[in-house]
């Protein structure tokens, strides 16, 4: 069943982004939480290849204090967005000069930047980071030795590229991310699952290293794409398939750094610009969040003002859900990097919109394509998400979608940028 949408005013799923154009340029009270990989940018596999447009960079600067991003990866470092902009506008000191870096949250809500390109680790100590320092190299380790174990055609060199490929030495959240070892194993869906497992265990093992180096509470592992929680809380690897390569990601994250944790961050930090006053004080950071659901929006109803309240805008690509029938019962199970961060976006207030970015399209293949088609009377309709068709349960809506990707969003913006600064 669709779901009507009060600000909207059609049902959602929708196409119809001049509604969204109209909140976005008219409305003064807004805050805008953007996803990046994906959103702004096309995935590809390898995270060094990545690019992004300097005209969409420079229209964020529109939005000033409505606007900040939330992403698992990280601002810093040779893989980071930062150097991404830089290689964009071909001068750091331009890019510094002028503000315009992405200000927000990164590594999952644990690493802060405002729009000079300032970074700090709200909460984070320098023991973990100490710890997290050393998991590139048993990434590159593990890797190595699972080469080892099966015969491969490909000279050394080529190995060594696609490992160098794979490890994301990221500050705050190292990470093995495979999807350029699985572009050479595809054909070989059994051999990529053993290496799924195989970096699972991995980061099984850095967990219970860094429990004996008495950091019992300082990580968890991100895997992304996913499949959900599991009733401990911890995530679900995806398995690979015949043509989707599942869980690619395997990252070694700093515990509390969940973007639902960072909605509450930002929403704190907005409040304060508008009020001069933290609804949950100054020094609040992700890891102060609770862990369970629940009371992460039990925490926005108790100590923000409602009067106050911005329309929450949330904004991101990897949302997805599978339905699997066993003993005659049917169970969903919901997943996606991005899921949570919309659906508390969601509950937080009805007016709240959550936009949806197809980005099926770029070189990893591991997102479900969005289906369109087009009624007699010559309307375009979504007639399939991201999301399993027999899930008529999930309770996430996705009110607004971008089916032609990354490029179709960033256009959009850039022109509601536009309007914006003329209106001002």
């Amino acid at each position: 069943m669709s779901k009507f949408h009060p600000l909207l005013q059609e049902n959602s799923p929708s196409l119809n982004h001049q509604k969204l154009a109209d909140i976005l340029t008219n409305y003064d009270n807004i805050l805008i939480i953007q996803d990046l990989d994906g959103v702004c940018m096309e995935l590809v596999k390898d995270p060094l290849n990545r690019t992004i447009e300097p005209k969409y960079v420079e229209a964020t600067k529109a939005f000033s204090d409505q606007f900040y991003v939330l992403t698992n990866g990280e601002h810093i470092g040779k893989r980071g967005v930062n150097s991404i902009i830089d290689r964009a506008f071909g001068d750091a000191d331009f890019v510094h000069k002028n503000s315009l870096y992405l200000p927000g949250l990164a590594a999952g809500g644990v690493q802060w930047q405002n729009r000079k390109g300032n970074v700090s680790h709200p909460g984070v100590t320098e023991k973990e980071l100490a710890f997290l320092a050393t998991v590139p190299q048993r990434i590159r380790e593990q890797l190595e030795q699972f080469f080892k174990q099966f015969s491969d055609t490909r000279s050394s060199a080529e190995i060594e590229s696609d490992i160098e490929a794979s490890i994301l030495d990221n500050m705050a959240s190292p990470t093995a991310n495979l999807n350029t070892i699985y572009d050479r194993l595809k054909t070989n869906p059994e051999r990529y699952f053993q290496l799924q497992k195989t970096m699972a265990q991995l980061m099984e093992t850095l967990l219970s290293e860094a429990h004996q180096q008495g950091l019992t509470d300082s990580f968890f592992v991100h895997y992304a794409p996913n499949l959900g929680r599991d009733k401990n809380g911890k995530e679900i690897l995806r398995p690979v398939e015949k043509t989707d390569s599942g869980t690619t990601d395997f990252q070694f994250m700093i515990r509390g750094a969940i973007k639902e944790a960072g909605v509450l961050y930002l929403l704190n930090y907005y409040y304060y610009q508008r009020t001069g006053n933290y609804p949950l004080g100054k020094d609040f950071n992700v890891r102060d969040a609770p862990n369970n659901y629940s009371e992460l929006l039990q925490l926005v109803k108790n100590n923000f003002d409602f009067n106050l309240m911005p329309i929450l805008i949330g904004v991101g690509d990897t949302v997805n859900s599978s339905v699997t029938e066993i003993n005659g019962k049917i169970e969903a199970r919901r997943g996606g990097s991005d899921r949570a961060f919309l659906q508390l976006i969601q509950d937080i207030h009805p007016n709240n919109i959550v936009v949806y970015i197809d980005s099926s399209g770029g070189e990893v293949k591991n997102r479900k394509p969005v289906r369109i088609e087009t009624t007699p009377n010559g309307e375009a309709k979504v007639t399939e998400t991201p999301t399993d068709p027999r899930d008529i349960n999930d309770p996430l809506t996705l009110n607004l979608i971008f089916p032609r990707g990354h490029s179709e969003y960033t256009a959009f913006f850039r022109d509601v940028a536009t309007k914006k600064l003329n209106r001002n």
